[in-house]
């Protein structure tokens, strides 16, 4: 290596280091505006989920078990609007919204509206529920998947069952939602994938109830092909 080769990085490192600072130097204040602002957020954040947020949770939560008692008994319009003094699921959502308890309240809702025959408003409530609990999840994508069969959107019926037996992935509830995918699929004349469905039924949850009369669909939509 020639004593050119050698010298020529240390003085590039320096020309670049001294870019640097000049760099900083010149938008000092815009970087430190910047941080600020950052850290301002961050404060404004933590303080806005302490101090205004759990209390609602709070609040929320201590309200909201009469709604969930008159649901638990298929009393729908009280779970919905509440009563004697006690919001509804309605109210809790409008009131609280930004909580966990206004969420959970959408999974409500829209059940409450799907068992009353609004099938409308039991998808503009269930599709709107975000919780991290997979098996509500996959009851709000079922019931929203029931109501658009209701409403004889077969194509919507089929996304929405597709993504309450995935959300499920389990041996009680995936093998429902693929019955019910099935049958729609026929419902369409998709003979070949009801076909296709009722046998992941057979192969993968044979133990199922849905399995029980498994055969009898298979040779349903087999005749059919």
């Amino acid at each position: 290596m020639s004593k050119t080769q050698v010298n020529t990085k240390p003085v590039a490192q320096e020309k670049n280091a001294g870019q640097a600072g000049n760099f900083f130097r010149e938008n000092q204040k815009s970087v430190i505006f910047i941080v600020g602002a950052i850290f301002a957020m961050v404060v404004i954040y933590v303080a806005y989920q302490k101090l205004y947020i759990a209390p609602l949770e709070v609040k929320a939560a201590n309200q909201m078990h009469v709604a969930q008692d008159f649901w638990a008994k298929k009393d729908w319009d009280k779970a919905i609007k509440g009563d004697a003094g006690y919001p509804g699921f309605q109210k809790i959502i409008d009131d609280y919204g930004n909580t966990k308890s206004a969420n959970l309240a959408y999974f409500y809702l829209g059940t409450a509206y799907l068992n009353k025959g609004e099938f409308q408003k039991a998808i503009d409530n269930l599709v709107n529920y975000r919780g991290n609990d997979s098996m509500v999840a996959a009851e709000a994508f079922g019931g929203t998947a029931d109501a658009y069969v209701e409403l004889k959107d077969y194509d919507k019926a089929v996304t929405y069952f597709k993504k309450a037996a995935d959300k499920a992935s389990n041996k009680f509830l995936t093998p429902l939602y693929l019955k019910k995918l099935g049958l729609v699929y026929e419902t369409q004349n998709d003979n070949q994938s009801a076909d296709e469905t009722y046998k992941k039924i057979k192969n993968d949850y044979p133990e199922s109830p849905e399995a029980q009369n498994i055969d009898e669909l298979i040779a349903r939509t087999e005749a059919k092909l």
